[in-house]
């Protein structure tokens, strides 16, 4: 018999120390993990905002082990996004890590009427984006506990090369840079719609948001019909000025951060304009590529994320 093994979970497979069985299990299944110490470690259960989850087992490991994951951590069984990592036994904190994080995403049906409690969990490893422009690089965060499936759309499009190339079509200084559009007029996309992920995240300097059509009909406080709310495929914005954009709060997809090159996007945002209007640039800034990569341990832009780093 083949076995089909995720290309997320064969990476992970080569070096890591935590190596699921697979990305996604039932609610009744065992979420059964390899536990591949070189030498002892001991395993830190947080939130995506870096809390410790206090563990109801042992998480001490000095040999090669294969755990369900819900002994140590039950927390699992219930709906949030946690991350699991691992840590030299003695070492206090999360700083010093070893392999690559891993996002739990234990995901509850949000439909009217659904039963409560966790519908399916999602395991993958923790990853982020490096994006090469022609005025510099920057590095992208990505909010898995709020939009993960818009963080996913946006690493899926740049690992396939979908973001190679395309310019930032609409700058307004003091509001927003755009990009994503393979026309380069504002109204390309991948051929599909994604389904919104509005949160309580702010549109704060650095933040990624999806752009989607406007509805008419919204208004102050008047969230926008399914259908606007729904039409975001591949453009995305990032935020200038909070003062600017603290209307979008709520009404726009935020799914990541800039936590690296900032200045890049400042300079972005003074490029020329020759419709100041529309924000259209004289020349559009072009994305060369966007690199997605595993956190390692050493590098780990999610640290300024984490109040428990």
């Amino acid at each position: 018999m083949l076995d089909i093994v995720h290309p997320l979970v064969s990476t992970l497979m080569l070096w890591s120390v935590l190596v699921p069985a697979k990305m996604w299990y039932a609610p009744t299944q065992p979420i059964l993990m390899d536990v591949k110490p070189e030498a002892g470690v001991s395993l830190v259960l947080t939130d995506f905002a870096g809390q410790d989850i206090q563990p109801q087992g042992p998480v001490e490991f000095k040999e090669a082990k294969t755990i369900d994951l819900r002994d140590p951590f039950p927390a699992v069984s219930q709906p949030g996004t946690y991350v699991l990592w691992a840590v030299p036994i003695g070492v206090k904190g999360i700083g010093n890590f070893t392999g690559t994080p891993l996002v739990i995403e234990s995901r509850q049906d949000k439909r009217p009427g659904a039963p409560p409690g966790t519908m399916v969990t999602k395991i993958e490893p923790l990853r982020y984006a490096e994006m090469e422009t022609d005025q510099g690089a920057m590095t992208l965060a990505f909010y898995y506990d709020v939009a993960p499936n818009t963080a996913n759309n946006f690493m899926t499009l740049a690992e396939q090369g979908y973001f190679d190339g395309v310019g930032f079509h609409r700058i307004i200084p003091g509001f927003v840079i755009q990009g994503g559009d393979p026309r380069g007029d504002g109204t390309g996309g991948p051929g599909y719609q994604i389904e919104a992920e509005f949160s309580d995240r702010k549109h704060l300097p650095g933040v990624l948001s999806m752009a989607r059509s406007g509805d008419p009909m919204e208004g102050e406080g008047a969230p926008p019909r399914p259908e606007f709310a729904n039409s975001a495929g591949s453009q995305f914005f990032i935020c200038l000025d909070h003062e600017n954009t603290k209307h979008l709060d709520g009404k726009y997809t935020a799914f990541g951060t800039v936590v690296d090159g900032m200045d890049v996007v400042r300079k972005i945002a003074a490029t020329p304009l020759r419709d100041a209007g529309s924000g259209t640039p004289v020349n559009p800034p072009v994305i060369k590529h966007v690199e997605v990569k595993t956190v390692i341990s050493g590098h780990n832009p999610y640290a300024t994320m984490m109040i428990g780093k």
